[in-house]
């Protein structure tokens, strides 16, 4: 059984006991959290597909930790010009354990 659920305004494909990377929430490390806007629900091939979203269907979720990504370097170059800068910056994300799907 999978979902694709909206966070943060990120769309993710989720499974129970899969851990991923989003942006930045708010809850505290090992709070609960739930999220409502699930797009799709496949149960062992019946797929529910929402307009826009399924409804009763959430997914809950636990807050592992907050954390910052890897370095993203942003390099910009105008050949023949002398034209260069170097920039960069590092992500916050949340690391989420997603515990249940209820279709």
């Amino acid at each position: 059984m999978y979902a694709i659920v909206e966070i943060a305004g990120q769309q993710f494909k989720v499974e129970k006991d899969q851990r991923i990377f989003v942006h930045r929430l708010d809850q505290k490390e090992g709070e609960k959290v739930t999220f409502d806007n699930v797009l799709l629900v496949d149960n062992d091939g019946k797929v529910n597909v929402g307009a826009p979203a399924v409804k009763g269907a959430s997914v809950d979720a636990t807050v592992l930790e907050h954390l910052k990504g890897d370095k993203v370097i942003v390099f910009k170059m105008k050949r023949r010009k002398g034209y260069r800068k170097k920039n960069g910056h590092r992500q916050y994300l949340t690391s989420v354990k997603i515990d249940n799907i209820k279709a």
